[in-house]
């Protein structure tokens, strides 16, 4: 499992959840597990609409609301910026939706990371399944490679 080598590889304690993958999507995950979702961080692959297109995994709290409209559009460098669909996200990363994390991902897709991210004691990411999430300090994203905290990648 690429997910479980990488987070092996960075070194830094983690813990792995599991759940029932019905209840992986995060709202339901949640209320069924009692995490709050200001502490449940999702990782949403974003795709800027040129030719060839271009993409990063953005990390954000399940509170907030990604900025697709301003912030990742220009960091993209595009005129257009969307959520990638389920199928480029499966085709990209190898995940389903309520499983996508950034364990694992393709070694040039860049990471962002919402600078709130990093204020939490410690965050629950998806785990690569919908079967299982992870538990860890925020501050272990850094250790992934292409990973960096943007400022305004999402709002309240």
């Amino acid at each position: 499992m690429r997910v479980q080598e990488q987070l092996d590889r960075l070194k830094v304690p983690y813990e792995l959840f599991p759940c029932d993958p019905a209840l992986a999507d995060t709202a339901n995950f949640c209320a069924a597990y009692g995490f709050k979702p200001e502490d449940s961080a999702n990782t949403i692959l974003v795709i800027g609409k040129s030719e060839p297109p271009v993409y990063a995994a953005c990390v954000v709290l399940a509170s907030s609301r990604l900025d697709v409209n301003k912030t990742v559009r220009q960091r993209l460098g595009t005129r257009k910026a969307s959520f990638a669909s389920p199928e480029d996200t499966r085709a990209i990363t190898g995940m389903e939706i309520g499983g996508v994390t950034v364990f694992g991902l393709p070694p040039d897709l860049p990471v962002w990371i919402d600078s709130h991210v990093m204020a939490r004691e410690r965050i629950v990411l998806g785990g690569g399944s919908r079967s299982f999430k992870v538990i860890a300090a925020p501050a272990m994203l850094l250790e992934l490679p292409r990973a960096e905290v943007v400022e305004g990648l999402a709002n309240d």
